[in-house]
């Protein structure tokens, strides 16, 4: 049987990679054989990562400072990436934030804020990635990180800008995988449920939190470190070749409800 998700030697840029699911994802492609680019603001954070990611898997990673809503930024950050590799196969949009309000009590600068980090930010750096690099080697795979809450509403924590920007990246999914799939790229989405992250810590160890949980996720728990990694791996997979346009709950069952 041959190495299906064998990705040694592929490029991955994973945004949002200073904390989190970002992380948990590069770690999944490293440990496929993934060079890894780990990009996210704080640079001290994404150079740890990148040196962990280098001494456990033996790959080539860096970290690179960016800002994904500043398109001048991104350009700089494209320029430093194609500079050291000359290439970029993979694509994981997976920065994000996320304002928890009642939507009567939402201003205009959480909404925009939103806006502009999780659905303009992705468009920006796929438009950029897929321009110079994948569009030209006729190659890539785009994966973006919506969130279950980009298919359904909730009632346990109100955020409406949240569903808004990752409905927007569903179907943002959906239009890149469109144009793009006659040009070698695949687009698709991934959208997990909940997941302990530093950004969600406190909110799911709450016991109110976890009571509604166990009612309304089939499998009555979080999701748990590493149980994002294969789907990232898949899709990322060279193998995955007539997979596009795909969204991809990892959510434990809660959208099946």
């Amino acid at each position: 049987m041959g190495k299906y998700f064998d990705l040694t030697g592929c490029v991955a840029v994973v945004t949002g990679c200073s904390t989190g699911l970002g992380v948990q994802m590069a770690k999944a492609l490293a440990s496929q054989g993934a060079n890894i680019v780990a990009l996210a603001r704080r640079k001290n954070l994404i150079d740890e990562v990148a040196a962990d990611l280098t001494a456990t898997y033996g790959v080539k990673a860096i970290g690179v400072p960016c800002d994904i809503t500043d398109h001048a930024k991104i350009t700089e950050a494209v320029d430093t990436i194609l500079k050291e590799f000359g290439k970029i196969d993979i694509l994981i949009n997976n920065a994000g934030t996320g304002a928890v309000a009642p939507a009567e009590d939402i201003t205009d600068e959480q909404f925009m804020g939103e806006l502009n980090i999780d659905l303009y930010g992705t468009f920006a750096m796929a438009r950029e990635i897929a321009k110079r690099a994948m569009i030209p080697a006729g190659y890539g795979r785009i994966i973006n990180i919506a969130s279950m809450y980009g298919l359904v509403g909730n009632k346990i924590a109100p955020a409406s800008p949240y569903h808004a920007a990752k409905g927007g990246v569903v179907n943002l999914t959906r239009a890149l995988a469109a144009e793009w799939g006659s040009k070698g790229i695949t687009v698709n989405a991934i959208c997990p449920g909940y997941f302990e992250t530093p950004l969600t810590k406190e909110t799911l160890e709450s016991e109110f939190f976890q009571n509604y949980a166990r009612t309304m996720i089939p499998m009555e728990r979080y999701g748990k470190e590493g149980e994002l990694d294969t789907a990232a791996i898949f899709l990322a997979s060279p193998a995955s070749t007539y997979v596009n346009g795909v969204i991809l709950p990892v959510d434990g069952g809660y959208t099946s409800m």
